[in-house]
Order: C-alpha cells, then structure tokens, then sequence
C-alpha cells in the first residue's frame, strides 16, 4: 500500500515573486544604459564594473521571471513533478555569472594597477549615487519574497551586490574626485569582486544540493527515521530518502515494516501528520510491509 500526497503551493508567492522581479527588472534596464555611458565618459572602471554586474542582475532577473513561469507549467507523463526544478537551475546559472563578472572585474583591474588611468571622479559620483537609488528600490522589491524561492533570492543577491558595489563607486569617485587618489578605481573594483563571489558561493552550493538531491537544510534525516520508527505499530523504517524538489517543497519516501494487526489507513495518518509537524514535509510516498514481508521476492514468506 502506498500513500502519496502532493503538496499544491506557491501560487499567490510566484505571482508575487513575478512582480517584484518585473518592476525591478525594468528599473536596471532603465539604468543600464546609463551607467555605460557615464563609465564611458569618467573612463571608471568600478563604473564599468557595476554596469556590468547590473547588465549581470538583468540577464538574471529575465532568467528568474522565466523560472517562476516554467515552475508553473503542469506536470506531464515525462515530468511527473512539473518544472519546479526549472527555479533551482536558474538559481545556479545566476551564481555562475555571479563568479564569471567578478573574474573579468580581477583581470581589469589588474591591468589598471599597473597603468592608473585618469578617472573623472564627478561624473563617477553622479551615476554610482543614481545607481545606488535604484538598486535600493529592487532590494526593497525583491526582499519581501527573497526566502520563498532559492531563485528569487539568487535574483536578490544579484541587486544586493550591485548595491555594495555602488556604495564603493561612491567611495572611490569621492576619493578620486576630492584627493585626485586615481588607484581608488581599481582597488573599489576588486573589493566589489570579492563581495560578488561571497555572495555567489553560498547560492552555487545550494542549488548543487538541490539538484544533487542532498537531505534539505535543517532537516536531521536520522531524526525523521526515529520519529517514524517510534510511531505505534511499527517495527522498523528503511529505504528511507529526503530531498528537495524546489525551494519550500521537500519530499520523502520510504518502506515502513508494520506489526500484525495495525490499520494501514490510520498508520499513513499517523505518520503524516509527524512528517507536517515536527519537518514540514507535505510530500509523501510510504510504502507499507508487513511484518513477513521479504522485499527481494516482493511476497510475504
């Protein structure tokens, strides 16, 4: 016997999610252009640099609003557990490009270290500050809905970099544009780097775990398979596997070794109701063997 039960969730969250992600996402856009042109015309390479994490947060963001829709989409035949998993590969995409703009900034700056170019410190305040405006106004769009979704909060991190790396063009355009400090470009760009891959590491691991189908954070299995084990009528639990299907949504399977005499119906409800409330897990599948049960024959003996 088999209990099976699907946990229909997220839609008030994704269509709040989407447009958090669509009015921010037209925020940078509107932007972008103009932080180009103002790194173009200070010759800033930290300018340069924001431009193209913020070009990064659009090519996100896009990336995130189309998750959210795929996520949405029905299950299948073939995809038995629909596109959910489509958030978790756009959240590992978004940390990918996280690390590959922070690599390019080293290479740049580096070169600049050794040849300072001459940097219009005005013009770099004027944008970073701009920048910095309207990367608080996604941060603030974004951060309601960052802990509902591994994709949103990849999308997130991406505007809470740039903000960092516009408070330190600010920095850097005070310093070359009140002490003539022409080595502040450069250095501000590296340390906007090394923000960039902190941030992106821990949102890599994740959505690898996700997809490794790793044991959810926070969820102790040995515990699960004790609380199970200690359920009335039950002799023993094995086969016992945990894992995420998406942000929110973790699953479980297992076999359950029953004493003779226990009531399948009430066992599966029993065992639910420990599953939701001790773990929140939702998504269950349990299969049930008696006691004489031999798993290798599928028959009782």
């Amino acid at each position: 016997m088999a209990a099976h039960r699907h946990h229909h969730h997220g839609h008030d969250r994704a269509r709040d999610g989407k447009r958090g992600l669509f009015w921010t996402l037209l925020l940078l856009c509107g932007y972008l252009v103009a932080e180009v042109v103002g790194g173009l015309m200070a010759n800033s390479l930290a300018l340069l640099a924001d431009a193209g994490h913020m070009f990064s947060d659009v090519a996100a963001l896009s990336l995130s609003l189309f998750a959210l829709w795929m996520a949405q989409r029905p299950p299948t035949p073939q995809r038995s557990y629909g596109y959910h998993r489509t958030e978790i590969l756009a959240a590992l995409a978004n940390g990918a490009a996280l690390v590959a703009v922070s690599v390019f900034i080293f290479v740049e700056a580096v070169r600049r270290f050794r040849q300072p170019p001459e940097v219009q410190g005005g013009v770099m305040l004027a944008v970073a500050v701009g920048g910095l405006l309207v990367n608080l106004a996604g941060l603030r769009l974004l951060g309601a809905h960052r802990r509902e979704s591994l994709n949103v909060r990849g999308a997130w991190l991406h505007v809470l970099t740039d903000t960092l790396g516009s408070l330190g063009t600010i920095v850097a355009g005070g310093l070359v544009w009140g002490l003539g400090w022409n080595l502040a470009d450069p250095l501000t760009s590296v340390l906007v780097g090394l923000l960039v891959i902190y941030s992106a590491w821990q949102l890599v691991a994740e959505s690898v775990s996700v997809l490794m189908e790793n044991a959810p954070l926070g969820v102790d299995v040995d515990e699960v398979h004790r609380c199970m084990a200690q359920s009335p009528g039950v002799s023993s639990v094995h086969d016992l596997h945990v894992w995420t299907i998406t942000t929110g949504l973790n699953a479980l399977s297992a076999h359950v070794v029953i004493e003779d005499g226990r009531a399948h119906a009430e066992l599966l409800t029993e065992i639910r109701q420990v599953l939701h409330e001790h773990f929140g897990i939702d998504h269950v599948t349990i299969q049930i063997e008696p006691g004489d049960y031999d798993a290798r024959c599928g028959c009782s003996l």
